[in-house]
């Protein structure tokens, strides 16, 4: 009787074996295949995707905003009346250069052709066909050059156009005054030339980095360069956008500006000097040597207004 109650109270033996076996099994396989009963992560909503896609439109956006401002702010372009100071600068270097090419046959505002006859006249020497004379000529022209370029670097202590302060811009013109005066007076031509190229480096080294590039007032060859290049830059970005300025974006507009911005300077500069060798031709034909007293008295003119104002 015991017996048959306790058998009696347990379930069905082959129901047990049979249910176990099967959810073990189960267990085990999901283990090894790494899988987990936990529920699915659910799907992003179209709501939140848009709002990270916004997000990184608005960061490319700020980014593109900071590189514009950065490029803007790469140049800014000088007063007026810096840059007048330097269009005057120029006028009156092209004025004295063809004035000394006239006159004594030599250019006294750039060094690139004194060296390149420095080169020639060394290899005609020790060939026989030329005597000394020339090639002496033209090493006195460039050393005349570099003094009066060390001149101004002992006048004025900052390489770029900083009026005020210790710098002697005034002290500076009034010399370069003085030396056209003394290439007049002096009765060889030989020193004449070489006291308006020391003219020439003096005025030359007073401006020899500004406006964002390197400026020389004596010569075109760098702004004629300067130009080319910012010229082709802004090309370049037009032709990639199909010559729309609406396609352009944030960046490209700013360096476009800025490319603008530089050529009213540069290319003043260059028809400021080309003006000034046409000047220089007219009067040369009619004052003859005396005509150098036009950019003299222009230097001296500006040295003189300086040092007052400076005071």
């Amino acid at each position: 009787a015991m017996a048959a109650a306790s058998a009696a109270a347990l379930p069905p033996l082959p129901v047990l074996l049979s249910a176990g076996p099967a959810a073990a099994q189960v267990t085990v396989q999901k283990g090894k295949l790494g899988l987990h009963t936990a529920a699915a992560a659910p799907s992003p909503s179209p709501c939140s995707m848009t709002q990270g896609k916004l997000q990184r439109q608005q960061s490319e956006s700020s980014e593109m905003h900071r590189r514009a401002r950065a490029t803007r702010s790469a140049f800014q372009r000088p007063a007026i009346w810096v840059m007048v100071f330097g269009w005057s600068l120029a006028m009156c270097a092209g004025f004295v250069n063809v004035v000394a090419y006239r006159s004594w046959h030599v250019f006294v505002s750039h060094m690139t052709g004194d060296t390149t006859s420095i080169g020639m006249h060394i290899e005609g020497y020790h060939a026989g066909r030329v005597d000394f004379f020339p090639l002496g000529l033209s090493v006195a022209i460039l050393s005349s050059f570099l003094c009066g370029a060390f001149l101004c670097g002992m006048l004025i202590d900052k390489n770029q156009v900083h009026f005020g302060g210790k710098s002697f811009y005034g002290i500076a013109l009034v010399g370069n005054a003085t030396l056209l005066v003394v290439s007049i007076l002096v009765p060889r031509h030989q020193l004449s030339a070489c006291f308006a190229a020391m003219a020439c480096g003096l005025q030359n080294a007073m401006c020899t980095s500004h406006f964002g590039a390197i400026v020389r007032t004596t010569h075109v060859t760098g702004t004629i360069t300067d130009i080319g290049s910012t010229t082709g830059r802004m090309a370049m970005i037009f032709l990639r956008k199909g010559f729309r300025l609406s396609n352009l974006n944030v960046v490209e507009r700013a360096e476009v500006a800025v490319d603008a911005r530089k050529l009213l300077v540069l290319l003043p500069m260059w028809l400021s000097y080309l003006v000034g060798t046409v000047l220089g031709a007219y009067l040369e034909t009619v004052f003859d040597i005396y005509a150098l007293l036009l950019p003299a008295f222009v230097t001296l003119s500006v040295g003189l207004v300086y040092m007052f104002f400076r005071q």
